[in-house]
This record gives structure tokens, sequence and C-alpha cells, in this order.
């Protein structure tokens, strides 16, 4: 059972791979945004492969960036399929990855916690000492 975990991990790196440089390479449609593949998980049996990207830009770049990249998933599959010497390449199923996304609000929520926090810190001022020790 371990083994055949370990193929599935290489078959996804490789297609992360060969679909990263399909995508910088020969995806040539100007409203394509900037991809990046995060990431692949490719069913046991290889019939399908969920592909995970994200994508700089708003709600109507990702819509568009999508439909693009599954247009494009026939020749894509065709070039997996030579790469990795095999009659039938996997389904593509595209899948934006919110996970950047996600983090972006994070950070945002806290940098405005830290920002708030010197507000409530106003009934303590600090003294007026210099830091270097002189006086003035």
């Amino acid at each position: 059972m371990k083994k055949s975990h370990h193929r599935i991990e290489r078959v996804n790196a490789v297609i992360k791979e060969i679909l990263s440089e399909i995508v910088l390479k020969d995806v040539k449609d100007p409203r394509v945004g900037l991809v990046t593949v995060t990431g692949v998980n490719t069913a046991k049996d290889l019939s399908a492969a969920r592909v995970f990207f994200s994508v700089m830009g708003d709600e109507a770049q990702r819509q568009i960036t999508m439909k693009i990249l599954r247009s494009a998933s026939g020749y894509m599959r065709h070039t997996i399929a030579r790469e990795l010497d095999v009659k039938v390449a996997p389904e593509l199923r595209w899948v934006y990855d919110d996970s950047l996304d996600r983090a972006f609000r994070i950070d945002q929520v806290l940098h405005e916690a830290e920002g708030a926090a010197p507000e409530t810190a106003d009934a303590a001022p600090e003294p007026d000492t210099p830091d270097d020790g002189e006086a003035e």
C-alpha cells in the first residue's frame, strides 16, 4: 500500500510540473491572469486529477481564467499522457485554491488588530525620556 501512495505522490508532482510549464509557456490568452498551479491530487486509478490553482485578480478574472484553463484541458491531457508515457491521462478538474486569499484576510485582520492596540493604550502615555539615555 505504501508503494502505491508514493507512486501517486510522484505522479502528482510530475503533473503539477507539466501543468505549471504549460500554463506559463503555452497558454497565450491575454485574459488569463498570473496563474500558479498550487497542487495536484490524482485518483489512485489515474482517472481524474484535481488541479488546484491560484490567480492574481478579482472574482471575474478567476472565472475567466478557470474557463480558459478548462478549455485547454484536452491539450494539457495529451501533453501529460505523452510525458508520463500512458495511453490516457487523468481528467483535469480545475479547482480555485483560496488558501492565499484566506491567508491575506487573516494578515489584514492581524494588522488591523495591531493598529487598534495603541488606541486602547492612550490612557497610559509613555514617559518623555529619550531612548539613548541623553538628557534634552
